[in-house]
């Protein structure tokens, strides 16, 4: 692999060394971070977490949990192991190479945070970088269906789901939570105001039957291009999504 680059998020809050080409720490990680319910005292998996991004996030937004990620890239995992020394969490993170699918653990989670790869396999031609291609999703066979059914075995009844994913997937994400997740609560990402939003955050909770909730939203741009005031909040200030 080549050298690692070094990003900061969350105004310089948060330091990542991440890879040069393919993966990438986005503002999907801050935004997943930000509507994470956790508190003090609550453990968080990240499924696919990649260098690490969205955890650091929410370990610097909430003081006191304790975040596990887990991703199919070793070489990611390897950097994440970096990030822990690089943000002073050697006794808040623990980083494990491996596919959500076969993850086990003895530990019920109170939170799992996502950001599953938008592109299906088969759905696109892959890209002929390997890692980049991975990152995308082009080279498993997994789809949105087992990132909830990973996220269903790890998380503890009353718990937490938070997903950041393509808006033109809730079909496919609430077919899939299907009975097991209630209190759902959808939120678009709106690119600027009257736009269709392309992203969107969807949170449930395990063994909840409450009534789904469809929520305004977050518009990111203004019409200069730059971000809204509810995005600078978030992506500098680290305030959370209610």
């Amino acid at each position: 692999m080549d050298d690692p680059v070094e990003i900061y998020v969350l105004n310089q809050r948060v330091r990542l060394r991440q890879p040069p080409d393919g993966f990438r720490t986005s503002l999907d990680s801050v935004m997943l971070a930000a509507a994470c319910p956790a508190r003090a005292g609550d453990r968080v998996l990240d499924m696919g977490c990649g260098v690490g991004g969205a955890g650091f996030c929410l370990l610097s937004r909430v003081p006191g949990i304790k975040m596990v990620g887990v991703d199919i890239q070793a070489d990611h995992i390897d950097l994440a192991r970096q990030n822990i020394l690089l943000n002073k969490a050697e006794n808040t993170a623990d980083f494990w190479a491996s596919d959500i699918r076969d993850f086990q653990t003895d530990i019920k989670f109170n939170h799992v945070i996502c950001n599953p790869p938008y592109l299906e396999s088969g759905t696109h031609t892959p890209s002929p970088d390997i890692k980049r291609a991975i990152a995308h999703g082009h080279l498993t066979d997994m789809d949105v269906a087992d990132w909830i059914d990973a996220g269903f075995h790890h998380v503890t009844s009353g718990g937490s789901l938070t997903m950041i994913h393509r808006a033109d997937h809730i079909d496919k994400i609430i077919r899939a939570l299907g009975k097991r997740f209630g209190a759902l609560e959808i939120i678009p990402l709106w690119p600027y105001a009257g736009q269709a939003a392309k992203r969107v955050i969807i949170r449930a909770m395990k063994n909840r039957r409450t009534p789904a909730t469809l929520h305004a939203g977050i518009i990111l741009h203004d019409i200069g291009g730059g971000y809204t005031d509810i995005t600078n909040s978030i992506l500098r200030d680290m305030s959370p999504i209610p």
